[in-house]
């Protein structure tokens, strides 16, 4: 584990590679859709896709408040390379967690090494929120699994190297679910056509399709019926996940703002000096600093040992909604020019909405959040 110092260090050392490598390039890249796997290979090298597991699995042993600050950092560059190493890090967690000691040392340096990508495979096209009721199921036969259904919304699906798949094996509701891993190269695998979005146009999301997709027994990861557990475990690590990466688009979104209000003029003066346009800022930068405390104290519990689920889903809820809320007004204060693509809030825009809907939808975060105040009260 770095130190306080060296954590400083690795935090900008981020900023450097994100200033240097990411922000010149994502403006062309969002509107090519282009996803950035040379950049998510330079973030490998530079040991940035490993750091929130242990170094005995070839991690970067560092803390969950220092990893999600990287987050941050390459989020406020490019939203699309944040959520690629936040779900990298979720396809990772089910082996790391619940791996046995033989399938961690077979696949996790492999998987840590900063050459591979991975997939998270829970959603399917009826059962988003509702995802105990998922029904891709997978069969024993003989040594192995065969696995057929097919999921739906899957970030880095079709172009991952790994994937970590929740399927039934039994009828038994949420006890019924397993947890695989299927790599890429595995016959039956494919992938549908990228989803039409809105907005993160260079991150990939698409379905993917299991067609008699043949599993050896040893690449389930815990027990027969134990992946739901694993599979809300990985989320709750997830949520930080998004928290990080929502504040790292309000911060951009923030500076796009206060840099736009020193130097648009009218009626003589920066704009920025006006009352309303200054209070505008005041509440953007308030709130996007209370977003960040929230998920870094968060990260503290779960780095502490103690339960983090439902500040989990606070944090997650607040970031999220922070940020849409923030690259609303970063357009309001850009007047007209906001509403062009000459300026880059209106992708802000665009791309916050999404996190109000991915690892679980805001509604959903405040049903964990009220289901735990309950039970503790």
């Amino acid at each position: 584990m770095l130190s306080t110092d060296e954590a400083t260090e690795l935090i900008g050392l981020t900023r450097e590679i994100a200033d240097a490598e990411l922000s010149p390039r994502v403006a062309l890249a969002e509107a090519e859709g282009r996803f950035p796997r040379e950049e998510l290979r330079t973030l490998g090298r530079a040991g940035l896709l490993s750091l929130p597991f242990d170094e005995s699995m070839g991690g970067g042993g560092q803390p969950y408040e220092v990893y999600l600050q990287v987050l941050e950092e390459l989020s406020r560059a490019w939203l699309a390379v944040g959520i690629s190493v936040s779900v990298h890090a979720l396809a990772c967690f089910p082996m790391a967690t619940a791996g046995d000691d033989a399938q961690r040392r077979e696949w996790l340096p492999w998987m840590l090494s900063g050459d591979a990508l991975g997939a998270y495979c829970l959603s399917e096209s009826h059962s988003g929120s509702d995802a105990a009721a998922l029904s891709t199921r997978a069969v024993v036969d003989g040594d192995t699994y065969r696995v057929d259904g097919s999921k739906a919304w899957i970030t880095h699906g079709g172009v991952a190297d790994f994937y970590s798949v929740m399927a039934r094996t039994s009828d038994d509701g949420a006890r019924g679910i397993s947890c695989l891993l299927v790599k890429s190269d595995a016959p039956g695998l494919s992938s549908a056509p990228p989803e039409r979005k809105m907005g993160a146009n260079s991150s990939r999301t698409a379905g993917v399709i299991l067609e008699g997709v043949r599993i050896p027994r040893q690449h389930r990861i815990g027990p027969e019926g134990g992946g739901f557990p694993i599979a809300l475990a990985a989320l709750d690590a997830g949520r930080l996940g998004i928290a990080a990466c929502a504040v790292g688009l309000a911060q951009a979104a923030l500076d796009a703002a206060v840099a736009y209000a020193g130097a648009r003029q009218q009626f003589g003066r920066p704009i920025g000096e006006f009352q309303g346009v200054a209070f505008s800022l005041a509440d953007m930068a308030s709130a996007v600093a209370a977003a960040r405390a929230l998920y870094l104290e968060a990260a503290r519990m779960r780095d502490a040992g103690l339960p983090f689920g439902s500040h989990a889903a606070m944090a997650k809820l607040i970031a999220t909604d922070t940020a849409m809320k923030v690259t609303t007004q970063a357009i309001q204060v850009h007047g007209g020019n906001g509403y062009t693509q000459d300026f880059p809030v209106e992708r802000y825009f665009r791309e916050a909405k999404v996190l109000q809907i991915v690892e679980g939808t805001n509604q959903i975060q405040r049903m964990v959040i009220g289901r735990a105040l309950l039970t503790q009260s």
